[in-house]
C-alpha cells in the first residue's frame, strides 16, 4: 500500500463554542476523563517538546501525575536531555492524542520545577522497582550496554534495600500554560479547533478563539 493513500474520515463529534468550558481546564478535565472512561490506550501519555540552546526541538513521550489551576506536572530525571533543555530554556510544549476519539490537545507555557515535598510525596508513592530504577538510570547518558542498569539496579537496591530516597537528581516539573488548543476531528478534514490564550500571565480571564483546521 502506498502510504500517501491511507485516509481515515473523523466523525465521532463535534466541538462547538456554546458546548466547550469557557476555563480550558475545565475542558481538559473533562476530555480526560471521557478518555479513560473509554479506556484508550495510555490517555495520561503525552508529548513534551523542548527547544535547546541551539534552537534545536526534541520531543520525547512522559506520563502527566497531576493538574490543576497550577498547571501540569510530570516526573523526570533532572539531568536527561529534557531537563537540560529546560534549564537553558524554560518553555515548552504538551500534547495528548487520543486516537479513537479523534482528539488532540496542545498546551503551551513556562515550565518551573515543583517543590521538594511534591517531588518527594509522588516518589515515596512509586513501585521499589520504579524508586531503584530512578537511582540505576544516568538518564540520556550513553551507556556500554544493559548490564550498566542491571548492574546499578542490584547496587543501590542493596544499599537502599526497601528505602530509597529521592535521588536529589530526580523530581517533578510542571507546565504553567498560557495557550490551550482542542482539536477535534471533524468530517472532509474540516476540523473544530479552539484555542484559549491570555494576553498577560495575571489576566483573570481566558480568550477563546477558532482557528482555522
Amino acid at each position: 500500500m502506498n502510504i500517501a493513500d491511507l485516509r481515515k474520515s473523523y466523525e465521532r463529534a463535534e466541538l462547538s463554542e456554546d458546548a466547550s468550558a469557557a476555563d480550558p481546564l475545565q475542558q481538559f478535565d473533562q476530555w480526560l476523563n471521557e478518555a479513560i472512561a473509554a479506556q484508550v490506550p495510555e490517555p495520561n501519555a503525552m508529548t513534551l517538546a523542548t527547544v535547546a540552546s541551539n534552537l534545536r526541538p526534541s520531543t520525547r513521550i512522559v506520563l502527566i501525575k497531576a493538574y490543576d489551576a497550577r498547571g501540569i506536572v510530570w516526573f523526570t530525571n533532572y539531568d536527561s536531555r529534557k531537563g537540560s533543555e529546560l534549564a537553558g530554556n524554560p518553555y515548552a510544549s504538551l500534547q495528548f492524542h487520543w486516537v479513537e476519539l479523534e482528539r488532540v490537545v496542545r498546551i503551551e507555557g513556562l515550565v518551573e520545577k515543583v517543590s521538594d515535598e511534591e517531588s518527594d510525596a509522588y516518589f515515596n508513592s512509586r513501585p521499589l522497582d520504579s524508586r531503584i530504577g530512578a537511582w540505576a538510570s544516568p538518564q540520556s547518558q550513553v551507556i556500554s550496554g544493559r548490564s550498566v542498569l542491571v548492574a546499578n539496579a542490584a547496587k543501590f537496591g542493596a544499599q537502599f534495600l526497601l528505602k530509597p530516597p529521592r535521588p536529589p537528581h530526580w523530581g517533578g516539573y510542571r507546565l504553567v500554560p498560557d495557550r490551550w488548543e482542542f482539536w477535534q476531528g471533524r468530517k472532509s478534514r474540516l476540523h473544530d479547533r479552539l484555542r484559549y490564550s491570555k494576553e498577560a500571565p495575571d489576566a483573570p480571564a481566558w480568550r477563546r478563539d477558532r482557528l482555522a483546521p
